[in-house]
């Protein structure tokens, strides 16, 4: 399978962990201390180390990208709970990925490398002979659960696109063309193609493009977040945003608190893709602390501006059972409806809502792009230790020092991982379930190792939580497992093999394939992270 990345090589034992957190703040992070902790972690440097604190967290914010994922689930909180579980359940969400960011940032201070969380892993474990097996589990819930962001974030823009050439051509009830899923998945396809060009282009352009992103997510929320309550002749009044509570949906759910549950999955797919700080630590400066402080800031900067938006969005709603109905102007898209009655109430046009819609199809697009940037070095790293098909293929790098060939793969899975759209919709979003819940799950493994296996022998980084380390990384686990199972919950009752919650499926059957794959060949040569350090 992968033996080819291991051939000409040996197994060799990296650095401990005291020696290369001993290389962490010697001489104030310069470039020759980031490479010699790297080389102490058992790397050759080989990637361009060009990245600042900015465009690191530049890089992770603009996956989180609240205007990504609160646009796109917008109507599931509306459908599940209202404005009620919007404006209180983002904040909660939000605590709680805090904790899970913090205990990550703990251990990428310790472990700067572009594996970031399979290393992790294999490390945090290295006293336990099947360490191979949990750093290869990482690995894979790791990668499939990226991909699946990027297929999820870029299909989600495709189909931005659609609503917006509805809109703008007369909208559902006036004549407008809604594309067909063909030429949807036409447009996934374009926007994949233009982000593996974007990301084989030299690191300093994507440094550039990363902070570009990032500004532009930060003032498409503040624009949008005044602009359209403000342009609403009819506004919501503070009660109702504060207070209401939606119980009607049509999917046969009455309990508030499950209502409320299901409501939270709006909060919790977007507030995700923030390990890119971690995998982004071999270009960039200063990474122990830096790296750590990309992971934390994108998630407390998302949490507020996320809280900002949804509230000035939230004060242009008023008739949700409208705003979710197929015969509307969007076709039920929701929040495209609410931007386009907004304008369309003041001027008699939507023109200016649909003006809206290109900020967030812009922000969608700068996430997607973000993510195959992520996604190419987590593939990079993975492989470098031979853990992929083809190991030897997707590591190289380009004159540009960029893993060229890892970038297209990336785009090239993702597209893949959306054509079952074109048979099933319930398949698909079985598919991209997994990035949610798959990447949490990786999320969670190195910190379950890092609170029981490695509690004695951790060594802590420039960064660390001191004495609150393991009390952090266990509310970060129990987080994560509560979750788990919450999203796994069915969403529509009766249940029928249409309505049926296929995410524990889904996820069960990616781990029955790792687990098969580790049982019938990779545990015969899969040893972990390897050194790629002549002699």
């Amino acid at each position: 399978m992968a033996e080819e990345g291991r051939r000409g090589g040996c197994y060799s034992r990296l650095a401990g962990d005291g020696e290369a957190a001993a290389a962490s703040g010697v001489g104030c992070g310069s470039g020759d201390d980031d490479e010699l902790k790297l080389r102490l972690l058992g790397y050759e440097p080989q990637l361009k180390r060009n990245l600042s604190l900015l465009s690191n967290f530049a890089v992770s914010f603009s996956i989180v990208s609240v205007l990504t994922g609160i646009t796109t689930l917008f109507g599931t909180g509306l459908q599940f709970g209202g404005p009620a579980t919007m404006v209180y359940g983002w904040p909660i969400a939000g605590a709680f990925t805090l904790v899970v960011g913090l205990a990550m940032a703990e251990i990428c201070s310790a472990y700067p490398t572009s594996g970031g969380l399979y290393f992790w892993s294999a490390r945090l474990c290295s006293h336990r002979r099947w360490a191979p097996f949990a750093s290869w589990l990482t690995g894979w819930f790791n990668i499939v659960g990226q991909w699946a962001v990027t297929t999820s974030v870029d299909f989600s823009l495709a189909q931005l696109i659609q609503v917006i050439i509805l809109l703008g051509t007369g909208g559902n009830n006036g004549g407008g063309y809604m594309a067909s899923k063909y030429v949807v998945i036409a447009f996934h396809a374009a926007i994949l193609l233009s982000h593996a060009a974007i990301n084989s282009l030299p690191i300093s352009w994507l440094s550039f493009f990363g902070q570009f992103a990032a500004a532009w997510n930060m003032l498409g929320v503040f624009v949008l977040m005044i602009a359209v309550p403000t342009v609403a002749t009819e506004r919501a009044s503070a009660k109702f945003v504060f207070t209401h509570f939606n119980t009607e949906n049509t999917a046969g759910i009455h309990n508030n608190f499950y209502i409320f549950v299901l409501g939270l999955l709006m909060s919790q797919y977007t507030l995700t893709g923030y390990d890119a700080s971690a995998h982004m630590t071999e270009e960039t400066k200063n990474a122990d602390r830096n790296g750590p402080i990309g992971i934390i800031s994108a998630i407390g900067i998302s949490i507020i501006v996320g809280w900002g938006y949804i509230l000035g969005i939230t004060f242009a709603v008023k008739d949700i059972p409208y705003l979710l109905s197929a015969d509307n102007d969007a076709g039920g898209y929701a929040i495209a409806e609410v931007f386009y009655l907004a304008f369309k109430s003041r001027y008699g046009s939507g023109v200016g809502g649909i003006i809206c819609l290109g900020i967030v199809a812009v922000a969608i697009y700068f996430c997607g792009m973000s993510s195959v940037t992520s996604n190419s070095r987590m593939a990079y790293a993975f492989s470098r230790d031979g853990a992929m098909p083809l190991s030897s293929v997707w590591h190289k790098v380009n004159k540009h020092e960029v893993p060229i060939n890892a970038v297209w793969l990336s785009a090239l899975i993702s597209l893949c991982m959306a054509l079952p759209s074109l048979g099933s919709l319930v398949a698909f979003q079985a598919m991209v379930s997994i990035a949610t819940i798959g990447l949490y799950i990786a999320y969670a493994l190195p910190i379950l190792f890092r609170v029981t296996l490695a509690r004695k022998h951790f060594v802590r980084g420039p960064f660390n939580l001191g004495r609150f380390g393991v009390a952090v990384g266990w509310a970060a686990v129990l987080w994560v497992a509560t979750i788990t199972v919450l999203f796994s919950l069915p969403v529509t009752y009766p249940v029928t093999k249409d309505t049926l919650n296929y995410t524990p499926v889904a996820v069960g059957g990616l781990f029955l394939l790792v687990l098969s794959s580790w049982l019938l060949s990779a545990r015969h040569w899969f040893k972990g992270p390897i050194t790629n350090l002549d002699g």
